[in-house]
């Protein structure tokens, strides 16, 4: 599991969070906030758009408004090749 995420942030996944507000179904002047976090690709975010097409077709809370912020973790060349092991104990 954890080589997989690994291996996606190397390919240029980025942790992105989405603030969506959305109208509440029986007080649409209402606005409720839900706070969506996943792995993504910038600028496109794919994921980000299934989740929200999901949204659109199956729950009854229009969006109002969708805010994202991301952040690239690792890059490869942050990464460096280690040729040598030290062992305590």
């Amino acid at each position: 599991m954890a080589r997989e995420e690994f291996a996606a942030l190397l390919q240029g996944y980025s942790l992105t969070t989405a603030e969506i507000l959305y109208r509440l179904p029986d007080h649409p002047a209402l606005l409720q906030t839900y706070i969506w976090q996943d792995y993504d690709l910038h600028p496109r975010f794919p994921r980000l758009q299934c989740f929200l097409d999901f949204w659109n077709r199956n729950l009854d809370g229009k969006l109002f408004k969708v805010l994202v912020a991301h952040k690239k973790l690792i890059s490869p060349s942050e990464l460096r090749i280690v040729d040598g092991e030290f062992r305590v104990h």
